[in-house]
């Protein structure tokens, strides 16, 4: 899922994420996950950064 703003508000997103599984019959293998950032923290405002964020199913 590409998350679009401050790091904060990620985990709305994976709950997001989780229900979508659960609707689809997966479930999750672990409680670990992966983030690419695609924007740096360091040069845009947070509202604007980009993460991808996945975990396995």
């Amino acid at each position: 899922m590409l998350h679009i703003g401050s790091y904060d508000s990620e985990p709305e997103n994976f709950i997001k994420m989780e229900n979508f599984a659960y609707d689809k019959n997966l479930r999750r293998q672990g409680q670990t996950h992966r983030e690419i950032y695609l924007s740096d923290a360091r040069k845009v405002e947070p509202e604007k950064l980009k993460t991808v964020l996945r975990f396995k199913v």
